[in-house]
């Protein structure tokens, strides 16, 4: 009997296992931590009141703080490197969640998309027909004794479900003007992405 090398297919494979094992194990950063860093997309008048959503030590999602406004802010993904946090309006949660599972299925990009549209059209998932805010927020890492992200940068979108061009008159072309993104859709929003430093 003879043993063989793995091939380089099968050896990236080990690697991206095991690699996805010790992210899984890694220590979750505190939950003060989290808030911390999550509440940073937010405007600064509105981070003490928002609700939070983090990571437990067994990497699920739960709310590691109530809320007492109408913004809710998701902590950075431990297992993702670089930090990426948001912050949204409330009404926005049942579609942020149905996405959330969706991609927890290996569902991704515009099947993703098109499967929340669907079911925002039939009413199974709730969507505002008003404009409603989401931040995003970018960065190298986030140092929790300062407060501060390194290399922050943010952007807004305002979800307007089922605006066109016609209707707000916004290119669909992107660019660091605001734009509109999946016109006519569920899922229609205004991006609004300033030029990075």
């Amino acid at each position: 009997m003879s043993l063989r090398m793995p091939s380089c297919a099968t050896g990236a494979l080990l690697l991206a296992a095991v690699a996805a094992a010790m992210a899984a194990d890694a220590p979750k950063p505190p939950a003060a931590d989290q808030i911390a860093a999550a509440v940073q997309a937010a405007p600064k008048d509105r981070r003490e009141g928002a609700a939070v959503l983090g990571y437990n030590e067994e990497g699920k999602l739960v709310t590691l703080r109530p809320g007492t406004n109408d913004l809710i802010c998701l902590g950075d993904d431990p297992k993702v490197e670089g930090i990426n946090v948001a912050c949204y309006h409330k009404d926005l949660e049942p579609f942020m969640a149905r996405g959330r599972e969706l991609d927890a299925m290996g569902s991704k990009g515009q099947d993703r998309h098109k499967q929340r549209w669907k079911e925002v059209d039939e009413g199974k998932v709730k969507m505002p027909r008003e404009p409603r805010m989401l931040y995003v927020l970018t960065g190298k890492s986030f140092d929790a004794a300062t407060g501060v992200i390194a290399e922050p940068y943010l952007r807004w979108v305002i979800y307007s479900p089922y605006a066109t061009p016609e209707s707000t008159g916004l290119s669909t072309k992107s660019g660091p003007e605001p734009w509109l993104m999946y016109p006519g859709t569920a899922g229609a929003h205004i991006m609004i992405s300033p030029p990075k430093k």
